[in-house]
């Protein structure tokens, strides 16, 4: 038990030195991301693969952070694309290893009609929040705490994009990340009366001694790419 650590690092190291060894990225990678990233950029970091690594077959399996880290401990998938927080544990399990991709900010948004001016209604307005065992659920909630209230949380989902139709019909405030207004094309205007200077990180994760596999090394390439330019087709 002792060594099962270091015996599993040294499994992924050979596998790495095998794939390296045909000097190219190929074979079948399976990733697993969350949703926001699996519409927005992925698309496109799959189709810059297609063009650079043709004999690599790209599997996206789309799972919330939680469950997909578990699935990369488990061995059901060989690298995961997940967000952290600011002031909540990123990770928790030994022997994975994380590179930071970029960062998202995170923004307030009130009720489309609300007045912002009003903080009685504000103080009352119901909030779309992910599942309350999430990250993203702590950090909104520790961020609200730290604005001076707590929020009445009347819907609860993972799914971002109910949370932004929800503002836009004036049902509901959430907090919505940058990728998904692109997305999205929203124009919908963050509210000043809530923090604008939150960001969530996000993070590329493979298992310990995989940092070399040529696959995952065009993977995390193509998806750093395509977060910094996503126009490309």
């Amino acid at each position: 038990v002792r060594n099962t650590e270091a015996i599993l690092a040294a499994i992924e190291r050979a596998e790495s030195d095998l794939a390296t060894s045909h000097q190219r990225a190929q074979g079948t990678v399976t990733v697993a991301a969350f949703a926001s990233i699996s519409r927005s950029v992925l698309p496109t970091a799959l189709v810059l693969l297609s063009h650079e690594h043709p004999s690599l077959q790209v599997n996206i399996h789309r799972y919330e952070p939680e469950e997909a880290v578990l699935r990369l401990v488990s061995r059901q998938v060989d690298a995961v694309i997940t967000d952290s927080f600011p002031g909540t544990a990123a990770g928790g399990h030994a022997g994975l290893h994380t590179t930071v991709l970029g960062t998202d900010p995170m923004r307030g948004y009130l009720p489309l009609g609300l007045d912002p001016d009003d903080t009685a209604a504000i103080a009352v307005v119901p909030w779309a929040m992910e599942p309350p065992e999430s990250a993203a659920a702590h950090w909104a909630l520790r961020v609200c705490r730290e604005v001076g209230f707590e929020p009445q949380v009347a819907h609860v989902s993972s799914d971002l994009l109910f949370h932004l139709r929800l503002v836009e019909r004036g049902l509901a405030a959430a907090f919505l990340p940058d990728m998904l207004m692109r997305e999205m094309q929203s124009e919908l205007q963050p509210s000043p009366w809530l923090p604008v200077d939150q960001h969530r990180t996000i993070l590329f994760v493979a298992r310990s001694g995989a940092e070399q596999n040529l696959a995952l090394n065009a993977v995390r390439q193509a998806v750093l790419q395509a977060m910094e330019h996503p126009e490309i087709t």
